[in-house]
């Protein structure tokens, strides 16, 4: 009895210390606390390369065809070759690529464009990237098959895997041994850190830093002159509707320093209110129907539902603005409502929306804010 004793003692104080020793690992003492095992586990769902981390499942070309077309085609167009709102994922391989593991295209400056496909040289890469960030409006929501069927299906458009494939976490590595640009990728070059990934020994650039007779900051001064500035077109309607460059709006004067932007004009509902004699209440304060929707809660109700994503209050994004909405469809609640729930295409160009997840009641509120004039 004595040594059993013992024992829960020695496993008491051991339990104590190691609490100890992970609080004072900590380098914000008070701040937070260690994550626990469970909610770690739910963010750490990477792949890597060697396809550790690669959870045991399989999907087949003819499923993954099924999930594409219902959930992926509306960005991606029904082949993978859709370069409207993404770059095209699938184009530009050939058999003779998949036997060498080097996409010709890659070098070829007569070619148009470069595909995923032709980039990626690691299966694990585009599993992982599937996985967590797609379809773009509801991430990480495909099952582990459907998954394995979408990346089956996108190997089969180009032509890696047959028509009747079935991929899993048993055949992967097989598969990776037939990826066209496997062999396109290296890490003999100074980009890398250091030996344990392959790289150079030396630095980049072998420049010293000096602090001595430093020239002064340039300013930068470059503009396009009056006569040229819509010489050819609204550059802004000349660029991809994605990333970070956008082009500039050659229809308006250039906005300097000091300039007066005049504002937004006023929705259709709002300038019949004040030809009516009404007092226009201003934007901030603007209030819709009875509903009991305000401007406050659908605002938040777009950005919960990553709307402002695609949308902003008054400038055109990947779609129209809400101002712009609202001139368009000013009382038409139900209309409103109905397409924020289906989704669409072609009422304000080939982008698609998706269908919404709002409940109805989150779709009206968003709509009567639409149609009474989109105030902030």
């Amino acid at each position: 009895m004595f040594r059993f004793r013992k024992v829960v003692l020695a496993s008491a104080m051991l339990a104590l210390a190691g609490l100890a020793g992970a609080q004072s690992t900590s380098n914000y003492p008070g701040v937070g606390r260690a994550a626990t095992p469970k909610e770690v586990a739910a963010w750490d769902i990477d792949v890597r390369p060697d396809f550790k981390g690669l959870p045991a499942g399989s999907g087949t070309v003819a499923k993954g065809q099924d999930v594409w077309e219902g959930k992926c085609a509306q960005c991606h167009g029904i082949f993978g070759e859709s370069g409207e709102v993404f770059s095209p994922l699938v184009g530009g391989v050939t058999p003779d690529d998949i036997k060498k593991g080097r996409v010709a295209n890659l070098i070829n400056p007569g070619y148009p464009g470069r595909t995923t496909l032709m980039k990626v040289p690691t299966l694990s890469t585009l599993w992982d990237y599937i996985n967590r960030a797609m379809p773009w409006t509801a991430p990480k929501s495909l099952t582990t098959e459907e998954v394995y069927s979408v990346t089956a299906f996108l190997l089969n458009l180009s032509g890696v895997v047959p028509d009747n494939f079935t991929l899993s976490d048993k055949n992967i590595r097989e598969v990776q041994d037939r990826m066209p640009n496997r062999n396109g990728m290296t890490t003999q070059h100074n980009l890398w850190p250091g030996k344990e990934f392959g790289g150079a020994k030396k630095s980049d650039t072998g420049n010293v830093a000096c602090m001595k007779d430093c020239a002064p900051e340039p300013k930068v001064a470059s503009f396009l002159p009056d006569f040229a500035r819509n010489a050819h077109g609204n550059l802004a309607e000349q660029n991809r509707p994605v990333g970070a460059q956008h082009g500039v709006d050659t229809t308006r004067p250039e906005v300097k320093a000091g300039d007066v932007v005049p504002a937004p004009v006023a929705a259709p509902a709002a300038a019949a209110a004040a030809q009516a004699g009404a007092q226009a209440k201003p934007a901030t304060a603007f209030k819709v129907d009875a509903s009991g929707a305000d401007n406050k809660a659908a605002l938040a109700l777009t950005q919960k539902n990553n709307c402002t994503a695609c949308h902003a209050v008054d400038k055109k994004i990947l779609g129209p603005s809400f101002m712009d909405i609202a001139k368009k469809h000013a009382g038409k609640t139900d209309y409103l409502t109905g397409k924020i729930k289906s989704g669409g295409a072609g009422v304000w160009g080939p982008i698609p929306m998706p269908a919404q997840t709002l409940t109805d009641g989150e779709a009206k509120t968003v709509a009567v804010w639409l149609a009474s004039g989109a105030g902030r």
